[in-house]
């Protein structure tokens, strides 16, 4: 598992596998009614990783400490 961070968005991307390709995540769905994430899955239904809306009141700081930053 790892974790991108854009802190310019606020939003992070966390990887449940070590790579996912281009086209793999087939089908997205948000976790629940107020979007707040969504879950990315391949054509097996197998969950590739989730995409995390504000980021920063959601995941523990130990979290966003490991976290990669992708904002430059």
């Amino acid at each position: 598992m790892r974790i991108e961070y854009d802190a310019s968005a606020n939003m992070a991307y966390i990887y449940l596998v070590d790579k996912i390709g281009p086209g793999e995540a087939v089908r997205q769905e948000p976790s629940d009614e107020d979007t707040s994430a969504i879950l990315d899955y391949d054509a097996q239904g197998r969950l590739l990783g989730i995409e995390l809306f504000d980021a920063r009141s959601r995941l523990h700081p130990d979290l966003m400490a490991v976290a990669e930053r992708i904002d430059g």
